[in-house]
């Protein structure tokens, strides 16, 4: 096969050590011994404060072993530089599960991303603990698995969660307004493997009614927060937010309106930037390039 007709594939790098001369360069050299063309280099250091280096770099090589790069890397380069770093490939994709209650902006707004070719995953399975929406997963050929969930079936439905997680290899799981608190034991098998989307009137705000609260107190401002998912209540490093500004015009409704928009946008940002491998866990804080 000739050089031009050789497959290509892209693949995503991102770093993280102490922070000292030499790192993009160590890096880049490794790179250019193996023929790989850097389409995007972004970099970020906490330097004096911190002293940690933050790098994620996209690159284009002819297709290789994969074993034999990673290894090369760790040995030549992440072990003198002291890194904890991952690699991520283009010809494999991610595969993505969503957890849902009765609620549907969210999760409509990811498959729609999906089918349009804006969100690259598979969805092999949508759970939720409402039967509503199957007939909206169905259409588009995503079983769906309705494990309703009372305090005396609470455990054993997560336990067919995760058996369900497993069975289908799924990297990441989006809570797409799934109105259940999981438990410490089903946190703990996914760390920074499962997104969540709530609004930011939290803690002030918290409970059923949260829009009305709102109200009722003449906020300013209303938002959303998605974060990774810890034991932490809504405690999780954050990736993505945003808010709009409203007035004493607005009513409770408009609120609601705007408010789910919200939580859209910024659920589809966060859940893209971890399919692009654009998340560095930093401690509870992320760095998103």
């Amino acid at each position: 096969m000739s050089k031009q007709n050789t497959p290509h594939i892209t693949a995503c790098l991102l770093i993280c050590c102490p922070d000292r001369p030499g790192i993009v360069a160590g890096v880049s050299q490794f790179l250019y011994r193996l023929g790989a063309n850097i389409l995007d280099a972004s970099q970020h250091s906490t330097d004096p404060r911190e002293g940690l280096f933050f790098m994620r770099m996209e690159f284009q090589l002819d297709v290789l072993d994969k074993a034999a790069l990673e290894s090369a890397f760790q040995e030549q380069v992440a072990t003198p530089l002291q890194m904890e770093w991952k690699i991520d490939y283009s010809d494999r994709r991610m595969r993505m599960a969503i957890m849902v209650s009765a609620y549907d902006h969210c999760l409509l707004e990811l498959l729609w991303r999906w089918k349009s070719g804006e969100l690259p995953v598979d969805i092999p399975l949508v759970i939720s603990n409402h039967s509503v929406l199957e007939k909206e997963c169905t259409a588009m050929d995503i079983p769906f698995h309705y494990l309703p969930v009372t305090a005396a079936t609470k455990a054993l439905q997560e336990r067919e969660a995760i058996r369900l997680l497993e069975e289908h290899a799924i990297d990441f799981t989006v809570l797409a307004r799934y109105m259940q608190i999981l438990s410490p034991e089903f946190v703990s098998l996914y760390p920074q493997r499962i997104i969540n989307i709530h609004h930011s009137f939290l803690p002030a705000f918290a409970g059923a009614r949260p829009y009305l609260n709102a109200y009722t107190r003449g906020v300013k401002l209303i938002g959303a927060t998605a974060h990774y998912v810890t034991n932490e209540l809504d405690e999780g490093p954050i990736i993505e937010q945003d808010v709009a500004r409203v007035s004493h015009r607005d009513t409770v409704e408009d609120l609601v309106m705007l408010g789910r928009d919200i939580e859209r946008q910024v659920l589809t940002r966060a859940v893209k930037a971890h399919v692009d491998n654009r998340v560095i866990l930093h401690g509870n804080k992320t760095i998103v390039f």
